[in-house]
């Protein structure tokens, strides 16, 4: 039996890098590994595999003996070419924001709804944002026995999650704030600082270094930020929870790679902790770091290039019945994008 070909669109950026990556060392089912850049890229050798495959520009003809299609492109680029490839005959699995929210497109995660995947009138299947990926394998299996209510959440987002930009930036934020400890002390210091000594071109509204940041993404009605507005919607779709009550605050963090998210959860049912270790102790890409007597819980340097979703600082909440606290921590750039659609991906595979 033929194996089935795989094309990577966007290979050349930041998760595309980790895509080549998953790609080449998880289990390997794939025939051609086909590379897909922006013009620009379009002739670079890149290892996948172990081998070297040379990059190929963007034109419909790419897609032409290709089964499955991962897209890590833009929004406006995606809108363009996913339709390209699922007219030609592939797959598509799409990470951008432009088809998640489609009635009828998949919104998937393989521990959660892997179901969906198989419903795919228009041959395209959405990968959900990041920070809704960074909790969303914990809160399945939470919800797949008590039964999810509400959710209030604060995201601490690392820099990454702006695309090679993001860690660029804070870099050199860094290093031209390094050395001054009299910085930090007075507002307005690092601005005027870094006003002398970087360009204005930053990714982010207000110095990063040093700081927390109160949005990520764009503006959209009602003060809400973009990122915000997704985690809500994203979550009602992979739950099938079309009237689950969330309430979101995203927040740009120093952090190079990992997204944080403490998590105030409502369920029907009763739950404990000790309910709750059971469950994500049982939940195969979750990881169970809550001992916090002994300093034991999850942070970005702990879980950074890790693949599973890791929890921690689980509480009942004091004031609230049926309610949990806790803390959960995923790698943005593995589970939270590449990872999650290299999944599907084989998830798919597994059915052609």
């Amino acid at each position: 039996m033929s194996r089935p070909n795989l094309a990577l669109i966007g290979a050349t950026g930041a998760v595309g890098t980790v895509m080549r990556d998953i790609v080449s060392t998880r289990d390997d089912i794939w025939g051609e590994i086909r590379l897909v850049a922006s013009p620009r890229s379009a002739g670079k050798t890149l290892k996948v595999r172990g081998e070297d495959v040379v990059v190929q520009a963007l034109a419909p003809e790419v897609f032409d003996g290709i089964d499955i299609a991962i897209f890590d492109v833009p929004d406006e680029v995606a809108a363009e070419w996913v339709p390209v490839a699922a007219a030609r005959g592939a797959i598509a699995i799409d990470k951008s924001g432009t088809f998640r929210m489609e009635p009828d497109v998949p919104l998937v995660v393989p521990e959660v709804n892997p179901q969906d995947a198989r419903q795919r009138p228009r041959g395209i299947i959405s990968t959900p944002n990041c920070t809704t990926l960074s909790m969303m394998a914990a809160m399945g299996a939470l919800h797949a026995v008590y039964g999810l209510k509400e959710l209030v959440v604060a995201s601490y987002q690392a820099v990454s999650g702006a695309g090679v930009a993001g860690p660029a930036r804070l870099y050199d934020e860094v290093e031209a704030l390094a050395g001054d400890r009299s910085v930090g002390q007075t507002a307005g210091d690092v601005r005027k600082v870094l006003a002398n000594k970087l360009s204005d071109d930053s990714p982010f509204p207000a110095p990063i270094a040093f700081n927390v940041v109160p949005w990520a993404g764009s503006y959209k009605d009602g003060g809400w930020a973009s990122e915000e507005v997704k985690l809500r919607n994203e979550s009602r779709k992979i739950l099938g929870i079309p009237d689950l009550k969330v309430s979101a605050t995203c927040v740009r963090v120093p952090v190079v790679t990992t997204h944080s998210l403490a998590v105030h959860a409502r369920f029907e049912r009763d739950v404990t902790v000790a309910d709750a270790h059971r469950v994500l102790e049982a939940a195969p890409t979750v990881v169970l770091m809550d001992d916090p007597a002994n300093g034991v819980y999850p942070t970005p340097l702990d879980v950074v290039g890790n693949d599973p979703t890791y929890v921690g600082r689980i509480r009942q909440a004091f004031d609230f019945p049926n309610t949990l606290d806790l803390f959960v921590c995923g790698d943005n750039l593995r589970k939270g994008a590449a990872l999650n659609a290299a999944e599907i991906a084989e998830l798919v595979a597994r059915e052609l």
